[in-house]
């Protein structure tokens, strides 16, 4: 908005005060002038306004659903329809609305073919439970079942280190108890003499 400026010789008390009356009238003729424009993006648009806007892009408040999420659904309405069918664009769309990055997987070995798995962890379970269901509803796959698979996590520390050793193999065999060598005499001699100084 232009500011009003009046020239010096113009600048006595009354003719102040006359413009900044016209001032501030021509500033509110520009903000009704500007308001229509203001009204095209949903999310600083009236809430009155927001309605007209969800119900042509498709998009019903469901209860308890913040404000905030409300227009954001609403602002998104066209690009989600657009991504809405591939993984990829699943994924996009649970971005897009705050629940975070999420993996998902179909076609598994042990599942049946039309089950999709969304691998999500507690919180954003917990704090979008009706979100998620609104989305699978608006957005998910014709004939397929969605399951969700919590995964949790866990930080794990691991040190390394290096080390080294050194080993060696020693194979003894005996003799066979059918032959007798002399070494094996002489072991069997000691041994008796020795048990038999024991005893005494």
């Amino acid at each position: 908005m232009i500011k009003l400026q009046l020239p010096h010789w113009l600048s006595g008390e009354e003719l102040t005060k006359l413009k900044n009356s016209a001032q501030t009238w021509f500033e509110r003729v520009a903000s009704w002038t500007a308001w229509p424009l203001q009204q095209l993006d949903p999310l600083t648009c009236s809430p009155g306004i927001l309605e007209l806007i969800a119900w042509q892009r498709d998009i019903t408040r469901y209860a308890g659903e913040p404000m905030g999420l409300y227009r954001k659904r609403v602002c998104f309405a066209y690009i989600n329809a657009k991504d809405a069918g591939s993984t990829a664009g699943f994924i996009r769309i649970c971005e897009r609305l705050g629940i975070g990055h999420i993996t998902t997987q179909e076609r598994q070995e042990g599942w049946d073919w039309d089950i999709i798995n969304i691998y999500l962890d507690d919180n954003q379970l917990a704090d979008n439970p009706d979100l998620l269901r609104e989305i699978i509803r608006m957005y998910g796959r014709t004939c397929r079942r969605y399951n969700f698979i919590l995964e949790t996590p866990v930080l794990a520390y691991m040190r390394c280190g290096e080390f080294s050793h050194t080993a060696s193999t020693a194979v003894a065999s005996m003799p066979n108890p059918g032959i007798r060598s002399q070494a094996h005499e002489v072991a069997l001699n000691t041994a008796t003499v020795v048990a038999s100084l024991i005893k005494n």
